[in-house]
């Protein structure tokens, strides 16, 4: 598939998304980071979302809990263009009722081409380039031109 230029721009729209065991990593990041992200719009799966408003005063919009649907959500809004980074600290050694789901957001995430921490490292490397707070350009997949050549 052909590829097309993607602007994200200066304030960027977060997902944050954690497993129960990693909640409290994320919190702590978050925690860490909060003035750098307090200037960007935050995006959280049920309650991830709720912890890191309770605990920051961050606004933080949440969409369902990922068993529910969120981590769903949060995939529709990267497929949509709504979500410009996601950090999702995951949990490899323990199952989760919904790893299809999160199998599905890692693979939206890697074919629209966004930034991606599964990890606090990783999260450390993002958030300290200095593309995380500029205007800067990815390439995703060019979705019409895709549509025009299956209709010929």
């Amino acid at each position: 598939m052909e590829q097309i230029d993607r602007t994200l721009l200066k304030e960027k729209n977060i997902a944050l998304v954690a497993h129960d065991h990693c909640k409290s990593s994320l919190l702590e990041w978050v925690e860490n980071n909060r003035e750098q992200l307090s200037l960007h719009k935050l995006f959280a799966t049920g309650t991830t979302g709720n912890l890191i408003n309770h605990h920051t005063g961050l606004t933080v919009t949440q969409m369902l809990s990922g068993p529910m649907g969120g981590d769903q959500q949060i995939g529709a809004m990267i497929a949509e263009k709504k979500i410009d980074i996601m950090i999702f600290f995951w949990d490899p050694l323990n199952a989760v009722p919904h790893d299809p789901d999160v199998k599905a957001l890692l693979r939206l995430a890697t074919v629209w081409n966004i930034p991606v921490a599964t990890n606090r490292a990783t999260a450390n490397f993002l958030i300290s380039s200095p593309l995380f707070s500029q205007e800067s350009t990815i390439k995703i997949p060019d979705y019409e031109g895709y549509l025009k050549e299956r209709l010929k």
